[in-house]
């Protein structure tokens, strides 16, 4: 049988003989080769050839550290638009189609569960959710993850994957960098250990307030990771920044980081970390 067609003197594709590839093929942006989804997938989503780390939701996130049995928790959260905000639509818009486009009511999810052999509450935000932004829910959420540590004595680990500040909700948003602060200076007072993982891209508020409050902070590969993004600094001090300014590399070298962690060594890392650190507050 024929792979073509003609239909009106042209001849065409039979779409019943076309294999439908769209999808099944990404480039990436580091070494610009072209990899198969199914290969970048089984490889959570780190570049097979060049190591570069693709962006993972949420919820993957939380599967590949805990093990099978974990619960997800304070999913109910939903935000409101207490100014009306409206820029090029309205934020009430913005919320619907974040929640339809994710499953999930804000940029955060909060989950209980073991980690290796220990019990840990994991909070891991959201970027594809108005770009990780940190809203009155996002806060809360945050808050209440830290309260729960507090209740039962299990470790703390923040994944940031975030823009910064929700701009829509205004001062709404920024009160959260103080009241999540407050929390964790709790967990500090209580030793309770609390470990802050970066993911590209940790910016803004985030990264003014808990990303940078660990009692270890660590981040993967080439994150980004600052306050103000690197365009803004340049145009302000009119100076060019160094080449890798603000990627895990550049902190780490000056002291902003204690270890860069491959996402694929993540798990064994943290449930080692944990080990030296809840027999050392257990010596105490």
């Amino acid at each position: 049988m024929s792979w073509f067609k003609r239909e009106d003197n042209e001849i065409v594709n039979d779409p019943e003989k076309t294999v439908r590839t769209e999808g099944l093929w990404v480039r990436c942006p580091g070494c610009r080769q072209i990899i198969f989804k199914a290969e970048l997938q089984a490889n959570l989503q780190i570049c097979p050839k060049c190591g570069h780390h693709f962006r993972i939701d949420a919820r993957t996130r939380i599967e590949s550290l805990l093990e099978p049995g974990y619960e997800l928790v304070d999913l109910e959260l939903r935000s409101t638009d207490p100014l009306q905000f409206t820029d090029l639509k309205p934020y009430k818009n913005r919320l619907a189609e974040a929640q339809k486009k994710t499953g999930l009511n804000d940029a955060i999810v909060n989950a209980i569960g073991q980690l290796g052999p220990h019990n840990v509450v994991l909070s891991a935000m959201e970027y594809s959710f108005i770009g990780g932004s940190m809203g009155a829910v996002v806060g809360e959420t945050i808050a209440r993850a830290v309260d729960r540590s507090l209740a039962t004595r299990h470790p703390l680990i923040i994944i940031s994957a975030s823009g910064g500040a929700r701009m829509m909700e205004g001062i709404a948003s920024l009160m959260q960098l103080a009241k999540i602060s407050a929390g964790l200076a709790k967990l500090d007072d209580e030793k309770i250990p609390y470990i802050s993982v970066m993911t590209d891209p940790t910016t803004g508020g985030v990264t003014a307030s808990f990303a940078m409050l660990g009692d270890l902070n660590i981040a993967e590969p080439k994150a980004l990771i600052g306050f103000a993004g690197p365009r803004v600094i340049e145009q302000t001090i009119r100076q060019k920044l160094p080449d890798g300014f603000q990627r895990s590399e550049f902190l780490l070298e000056h002291g902003f980081l204690d270890a860069i962690v491959s996402r694929k060594d993540m798990k064994q890392y943290l449930s080692q970390t944990l080990s030296w650190m809840t027999g050392l507050r257990n010596r105490e």
